[in-house]
């Protein structure tokens, strides 16, 4: 019975906590909202924050003189505190420090003053800015401890199934000092393992891995939510398969790389589907694949690869009907649907690309995340999508899927009571940040000065001119003795750059879309003397790169981008790869004409600028330096527009269709 109970139990927190997203408001309710939040967060503001983790740094001697018995007794009295919902200014400074002192004791690490700060706003649920190499995991272990106090359960997301294990792992100890338990969501643990880890005071993950698990207890819930009596549910409950929700109830969401989670893949929508019609669609998606072929861009069809969408023009509207007429497939009867499905296989063919958008791996179409870099072995587009990339290749068309449930990460996480993060850059999404989730960014200054060097911008007429530089740039940069951090947007250009350093015979490492583990060990190892590592862009987030004695005398990490990517803040993430803890170093951007952010969102100002045979290297002037400038924050806005829409369809979905 106490079984029985148990799960009782975890159903009922489970319900309890599926609460609806606040509504997005708009006009004058919105600026009331936005002015009410800041007169309600002054109280947390980095003066206060500030004053208040000076206090608890003059704690430090007092709490360092505890014996380790007298230490435990301070800890039990503390958190009782807590449970019984006394969490006074008081109590909350005492309570960081304990857990500042069990921290030093355990791992070594000293909080600095300006990671109290840190840990201190993400108590109040703020979303700290805190730049790269900052100590942030230690900052958010003291934080977790405090949240757990408060609130039972607490959420940790990380960007990977790598870093949540480890973190994990390595603040096991601190957890368990403070009376809490701890555990890491993994890719191959059973629901029952999933369910004991869910139970526990704190738990790591990633957003994928924490969110498919609550829409599947949303799916194993709503036939059980029905019964009209405890008891009935309960039966039902107790006989159903497995042991209930595996995700007890959303309390607290600490939110590791905030901007990425919460903003790049925001919108980003999870989707338990299952198989349908196993083999009648392929021969239909190899036909449009063929069709689409010979199809000619700009005769026949036009493209539209900013929004990625195709358009049959009169021509090849019957040159397509003539082609489909002659298929043995009924589906090709119907204009209608047969006209869509060359449209899609278009879009495949022209926005689509190997090496940007997706590799092959094994014989199967694998997603590039183009944010990360890395492979997304989990996931498919949908809308037939994949099929038509598939059939594009000549592959194996994989079964159509049907949705069962479908969420958006922006939606999971405005659904908690408490959200809380940190990140290297939430000072360019503040607005969104307050907008959106309706919570503060918090800005943290550094411990120590930036003494890192940000060289000028070199621009040039041409890709093959671009890459040419930026290898030779390498090259000086080995010769000093300097390890060097080359940042790529695709995998095609890494590959490039790979094959124009072995050519040169410069040894250097290649981090293209590797398994997680192999990815943080490969950049924690990046700030050796002379070094020479080419990643993602995002590659290696939540993995310090450390200068070993002669790359520091030597000048430090020099971090090359080989083009601006869409947001600015992306930029400005992988840069604060170098220079941390008042480390030197130097970051420097290239680019050309041909870069997709200018072509894409800017042609009209490339056209000023692209002259026919123009080659080389152009004179830095401001027009060409704004024109990037102009693309980024047109990229941003378009960014915004699409993340505005999804929030639209997620309040509505709330709105009408509150049980889906």
């Amino acid at each position: 019975m106490s079984q029985a109970l148990t799960r009782y139990h975890a159903l009922y927190e489970s319900l309890m906590s599926r609460r609806r997203a606040e509504r997005t408001l708009k006009g004058l309710d919105k600026a009331a909202a936005w002015t009410r939040m800041k007169l309600t967060t002054q109280g947390s503001s980095l003066r206060v924050l500030k004053r208040e983790a000076e206090q608890i740094d003059a704690m430090a001697p007092k709490v360092r003189g505890y014996s380790e018995a007298v230490l435990d007794e301070a800890i039990g009295r503390v958190r009782e505190r807590f449970l019984l919902r006394t969490d006074d200014k008081e109590t909350v400074r005492e309570g960081m420090a304990l857990a500042r002192e069990v921290a030093r004791r355990l791992t070594g690490e000293e909080a600095y003053t300006v990671q109290l700060v840190g840990a201190l706003g993400l108590y109040r649920g703020r979303i700290v800015e805190m730049l790269t190499g900052e100590g942030k995991t230690l900052t958010g272990s003291i934080a977790a401890v405090m949240l757990a106090w408060k609130y039972r359960r607490v959420h940790v997301f990380t960007v990977n199934d790598y870093l949540a294990g480890r973190d994990a792992e390595s603040r096991e100890a601190i957890y368990t000092r403070c009376r809490l338990t701890v555990g890491a969501i993994q890719q191959e643990q059973s629901p029952d393992e999933r369910a004991t880890i869910y139970a526990r005071h704190i738990v790591y993950g990633t957003p994928k891995q924490i969110t498919a698990d609550y829409l599947r207890d949303q799916l194993r819930i709503r036939p059980m939510a029905t019964a009209w009596a405890g008891r009935q549910m309960m039966a039902r409950f107790g006989n159903a398969a497995g042991a209930g929700p595996i995700v007890p109830g959303l309390c607290v969401a600490l939110v590791d790389e905030a901007d990425a989670v919460l903003i790049d893949e925001g919108v980003v929508p999870l989707i338990i589907a299952r198989s349908r019609r196993e083999d009648d669609m392929a021969a239909v998606y190899l036909g449009a694949a063929e069709i689409a072929r010979k199809l000619d861009e700009g005769p026949d069809f036009s493209v539209d690869r900013l929004r990625r969408k195709a358009e049959l023009k009169s021509r090849g509207l019957h040159r397509a009907r003539r082609m489909w007429a002659e298929r043995p497939e009924a589906i090709w009867k119907a204009d209608r649907r047969a006209e869509e499905l060359v449209r899609q296989a278009l879009v495949a063919r022209c926005c689509y690309l190997r090496g940007r958008q997706y590799e092959i791996v094994d014989g199967q179409v694998v997603i590039v995340d183009e944010y990360t870099g890395r492979f997304l072995h989990d996931r498919s587009w949908e809308h037939g999508l994949h099929q038509a990339v598939e059939a594009k290749e000549g592959l194996e068309v994989t079964a159509d899927r049907e949705t069962l449930a479908r969420l958006s990460f922006q939606r999971f996480f405005r659904s908690y009571p408490v959200l809380c993060g940190m990140t290297g850059t939430a000072a360019d999404a503040m607005r969104e940040m307050e907008t959106v989730y309706r919570r503060p960014v918090l800005c943290v200054p550094t411990n120590r000065p930036i003494v890192r060097k940000k060289l000028p911008t070199r621009i040039f007429a041409e890709a093959e001119s671009k890459i040419d530089a930026i290898v030779e740039e390498i090259d000086r940069l080995h010769a000093l003795d300097r390890p060097v951090l080359v940042g790529t947007r695709s995998i095609e250009v890494s590959q490039l750059i790979s094959e124009r350093l072995t050519a040169r015979g410069l040894e250097h490492r290649v981090l293209n879309a590797l398994q997680h583990a192999e990815e943080s060990e490969l950049v924690e190892h990046a700030g050796a003397a002379g070094a020479i590592t080419v990643a993602p862009n995002m590659a290696g987030r939540g993995t310090a790169i450390r200068l070993d004695d002669r790359a520091r005398q030597a000048g430090g990490l020099a971090v090359i981008l080989t083009e601006m990517h869409g947001a600015k803040r992306i930029d400005r993430q992988f840069i604060g790869r170098s220079g941390r803890q008042g480390d030197p170093g130097s970051s420097q951007i290239f680019a050309a004409l041909d870069d997709d952010l200018l072509t894409q969102h800017a042609p009209d100002l490339r056209t000023v600028f692209k002259r026919p045979g123009l080659r080389g290297e152009l004179r830095q002037t401001k027009a060409t330096a704004a024109a990037f400038r102009v693309a980024q924050r047109r990229s941003e806005a378009r960014d915004r527009r699409n993340r505005a829409a999804v929030l639209r369809q997620d309040d509505w979905i709330d709105e009408h269709l509150p049980g889906s």
